[in-house]
This record gives C-alpha cells, sequence and structure tokens, in this order.
C-alpha cells in the first residue's frame, strides 16, 4: 500500500511521554505485562461495553476497572500526568510511524465522512447525522484520557468519554515481534479498528444487546463490527491507497493473530469460548472480510444476525 498520496490528518495529537500519576508509584509497564501473563489472557477483561468503558485492540488490554486496582486511576477520575518531550521525534521509527498514523486516520476521515453523508450505515433507531473526527493521540508510558490514566502497556484503545484514539507507536513493532503480525496495512487495520469503534458510538451501536447473552457475548458482536468497519475503509481505499492481496494478508493475518481462540491456545494450551471478548481468529477474519468484500457498513450489523460466527 501507499499512503504519501494522502493527506495527514489535522486531528492528531503528539502527547509526549507521560510521567508522574499512578505509574510513578511503582507500577511499571514491565509489571504490568508479567501481571497479565499470570492472569492468562482469557481471563483479563478486555472491552467494556457501556459508554464509559475503554475499546483496546490488543490482546494485552486491560478493562477500565483493572486500571484502578493496578494504577490508582478511575476511568472519569482526573490524573495528573506530567509529559515531556515528543514522541514523533523521539526516534525515526517512531516520526515515520506518526506520519503513516496520521495519514491514516485522514483516510478514515474522508471515508467515514462520505458514508454518513450518504447514510450506508447499519440503524439503530436514530439518525446518526454527520460524521464528527475523532482526535488520535500517540503517547508514551501512559496518557490521561476522559476514561482514566492510561498505561502504554494496554495498547491502542479508544475512549468514548473524550471520543479519542490513544496509541503508543512502539506497538507496531509489537506486532511485527510478538504477534507475528507485520505489515503497513495490518498496521492501518489497527487505527481503522479503532476508528471503527468510534463509529459505533457515533451510530448507537454500543447500546445494542441481544436478549439472552451474556456480556461477553455482546463485546464480541461490538469487536466483530469494528473489524468490519475496518474492512469497509479498506474497500473504500482500495485503489487510492493501491491497497493489494499482499496488503490484504497482512490484515487477515493480524486478524487471525488476535483472535480469542488463538491467544487462549497461546497462553494457557485450551480454549474456552465462554471467556471470548473479541471473537475467535475466524470470526475476526470473516468480519472484517464481509465489510472488505462489500464496502457496505449496512453488511456489519452484528447485532441483526442471530449467530455471528455465520455469515
Amino acid at each position: 500500500m501507499r499512503t504519501d498520496n494522502q493527506r495527514p490528518s489535522d486531528n492528531f495529537q503528539d502527547r509526549g511521554r507521560g510521567r508522574g500519576g499512578a505509574v510513578g508509584a511503582g507500577m511499571g509497564a514491565g509489571v504490568l505485562f508479567a501481571i497479565v501473563r499470570r492472569i492468562g489472557i482469557g481471563g483479563t477483561l478486555i472491552a467494556a461495553i457501556a459508554l464509559g468503558g475503554v475499546y483496546f485492540f490488543n490482546p494485552f488490554g486491560i478493562r477500565d476497572t483493572v486500571f484502578g486496582v493496578l494504577f490508582g486511576a478511575v476511568p472519569g477520575q482526573s490524573q495528573t500526568v506530567e509529559t515531556a518531550g515528543s514522541v514523533c521525534a523521539a526516534s525515526p521509527a517512531n516520526t515515520q510511524a506518526c506520519d503513516f498514523s496520521a495519514r491514516i486516520l485522514g483516510s478514515t476521515e474522508d471515508v467515514w465522512r462520505a458514508q454518513f453523508q450518504q447514510g450506508r450505515l447499519p440503524s439503530y433507531g436514530a439518525r446518526a447525522g454527520a460524521y464528527q473526527d475523532p482526535t488520535l493521540n500517540v503517547f508514551a508510558e501512559q496518557v490521561e484520557t476522559g476514561c482514566g490514566t492510561a498505561p502504554s502497556a494496554v495498547g491502542p484503545f479508544y475512549c468514548p468519554g473524550d471520543r479519542q484514539l490513544y496509541i503508543d507507536p512502539s506497538f507496531y513493532e509489537v506486532m511485527a515481534s510478538r504477534l507475528n503480525a507485520p505489515g503497513d496495512f495490518a498496521q492501518a487495520y489497527v487505527i481503522a479498528h479503532e476508528v471503527g469503534h468510534h463509529v459505533q458510538n457515533l451510530i448507537g451501536a454500543t447500546q445494542q444487546g441481544v436478549a439472552g447473552e451474556s456480556a461477553n457475548q455482546t463485546s464480541v458482536r461490538v469487536e466483530l463490527q469494528a473489524d468490519c468497519f475496518a474492512g469497509v475503509w479498506g474497500h473504500q481505499e482500495r485503489a487510492d491507497l493501491a491497497i493489494d492481496d499482499v496488503d490484504l494478508r497482512e490484515a487477515l493475518n493480524a486478524a487471525h493473530a488476535i483472535g480469542d481462540d488463538t491467544l487462549q491456545q497461546q497462553s494457557q494450551g485450551r480454549v474456552n469460548s465462554s471467556q471470548f471478548t473479541h471473537g475467535a481468529s475466524a470470526q475476526r477474519m470473516a468480519w472484517f472480510r464481509r465489510g472488505f468484500d462489500s464496502g457496505d457498513a449496512r453488511q456489519c450489523d452484528t447485532f441483526g444476525v442471530r449467530d455471528y460466527s455465520r455469515l
């Protein structure tokens, strides 16, 4: 894929390297990863469904309540976070990652503005109106958000409380080295997925549920829809960004790598579908592909199908 012909978004902030606050109390990112490994991927609380929750991309994501337990930060509470320096200027790799992220965000803005204007969206009872651009924040170590103070260890996430996206650029290297999901389109999928959560927030999808299903099952529907929305973006930008079959395989590989069953098998040696919060690898790949092949967000209504595992 190429991004040199794509304008970078103006809704991009370099939040610097966050210091002080909860992590300064003695709980660093390395300790967090150790705790997550002890808990087990399947046992972590990855996504919150309520409006005040947080939507994480990566397998080490921890729900807002864990912020409070481990870091002394309660979503919605203000924390003092001192910042130092520019994240984007910290290294050539970060400079490139920031430029790439800003351009992908600009691309999602173009796509979703058009989709909202044309009304090509799942309907949840109220007209969505015009698309409202989210802000993408890059940071290192930790950052203060409308959902609380978050450490880099939680990975990319969307906070509905302030309608902003957050990512530590070093996560792209984590994708390649720890998740075995390299490639620029895999990286773009990360941003497009979190923007998908923003779209859900605007159209009221995060308030949906299916009678008789557990909170985990509702969470899976939310995450699979965000995957599908990411696919819609990819379809719409296939020509402009020169997205080819190699790029598509990168995104599908990333979707497979972060499937709940794949992660549980790697961390626990067994799979427990009752603990799924993001969906199995096959489901994540299928819903991304559904959006990518159709280019129609109305095909992404995971709440309108009885069984989201069968398309």
